[in-house]
């Protein structure tokens, strides 16, 4: 769980400053679309958000509220893979009876 917990708060930390880096040192609307104009762009963006639809329905299996699952997901769509490293992170600190409360959350003992 130590493991864990320490690749999820290194990635989350990574991200975060890559996120950050982007901001700051881009412009979507002008490097996305001729991201978006090549095939490989395409590809890239399809891929990621048939990720966060994966990622999504595992937030919403494992969360009690469908109103916090949502939250989730609509950060996730606006800051992307960061989102998934806060949320993982907090769900291993959360997850005080190891990996299987972990993976199922809400239905963990029930």
């Amino acid at each position: 769980m130590k493991t864990a917990k320490t690749l999820a708060v290194s990635v989350t930390i990574v991200m975060f400053f890559t996120l950050a880096y982007g901001i700051s040192a881009g412009n979507f609307l002008e490097e996305g679309s001729l991201l978006f104009s090549m095939a490989w762009g395409k590809v890239t963006l399809i891929e990621v958000y048939i990720g966060f639809l994966l990622f999504s329905t595992w937030v919403v299996y494992r969360e009690k509220k469908l109103k916090v699952a949502v939250l989730w997901i609509l950060s996730l769509m606006v800051l992307g893979n960061f989102i998934t490293g806060l949320y993982i992170t907090i769900a291993l600190f959360n997850s005080n009876e190891g990996l299987k409360q972990f993976w199922l959350g809400k239905h963990y003992l029930n």
